[in-house]
């Protein structure tokens, strides 16, 4: 079996797993980083969006291989310690959770679209494809326009 050697959230890690394993069962079921969710495993609903050196990838599409020597941050890597992401603190402000299970996929793709652009548009928030279910669009819009104020 390879051994992948990438890190995930500051950590140094090296799992041994097939090169076309996804990323995301390595994270969820070798790594026990939960936050990334399992939904379509097709790069369609975008539940599990996280960082690959600061691009916003889907690790369900994303195979462990293509992750040596790389950056792979989850929302779980997010924060500073106790010091939230300017984009995860507009989140509660704006009450944007409902069912949660889509946020970490959210927030993450937010603080990607706000890395790319400091002012984004109403378009340019609209494009970002992750699905939520209940509908939090409004809030999601909010949120991200009040992290982009702050950061």
């Amino acid at each position: 079996m390879p051994s992948h050697t990438f890190t995930v959230n500051g950590r140094s890690v090296t799992v041994d797993a097939p090169d076309d394993l996804p990323l995301l069962w390595v994270l969820r079921d070798m790594l026990g980083v939960t936050g990334p969710k399992y939904g379509c495993g097709v790069d369609v609903c975008k539940a599990c969006t996280s960082h690959l050196d600061g691009t916003d990838v889907r690790p369900c599409v994303v195979p462990v291989s293509a992750c040596a020597g790389k950056r792979v941050t989850t929302i779980e890597g997010l924060a500073d310690g106790d010091v939230l992401h300017p984009v995860q603190e507009a989140w509660l402000e704006q009450d944007v959770a409902q069912c949660g299970f889509c946020q970490p996929g959210q927030i993450m793709a937010a603080v990607a679209l706000l890395r790319r652009t400091s002012e984004p548009t109403d378009e340019d928030i609209d494009a970002i494809a992750n699905i939520c279910r209940c509908g939090t669009y409004f809030r999601i819009r909010e949120a991200i326009r009040s992290a982009a104020a702050r950061m």
